[in-house]
């Protein structure tokens, strides 16, 4: 105690935590069993779903495949939504984990 006031206990500084890519962190979901709700939670985490934009979307038309891991989000079904977050996922190279 200095005077009446504690002292400020000062946490010592480890390696500041880099954010990790996108890439890295859906990489690391799959070390989660595959087919499980589990997996998609974690790639959910990284990419929410959301619904898709109707801008420029024709009436009646099948939604196309994804053509980017980040449109996977846009897919409702969630067996589907894991299918196509594997398919890019499991394509990526080896990321370091950092």
């Amino acid at each position: 105690m200095v005077g009446d006031k504690p002292l400020v206990q000062v946490k010592p500084r480890t390696a500041a935590a880099k954010p990790q890519s996108m890439a890295v962190r859906l990489q690391s979901c799959l070390d989660i069993d595959d087919g499980t709700k589990e997996r998609l939670t974690c790639y959910d985490a990284v990419l929410p779903p959301a619904p898709k934009p109707k801008a420029g979307a024709k009436a009646g038309a099948n939604p196309a495949a994804a053509k980017a891991v980040t449109e996977c989000k846009f897919t409702k079904e969630e067996d589907e939504r894991l299918s196509c977050y594997n398919g890019f996922v499991e394509s990526m190279p080896k990321l370091p984990k950092s």
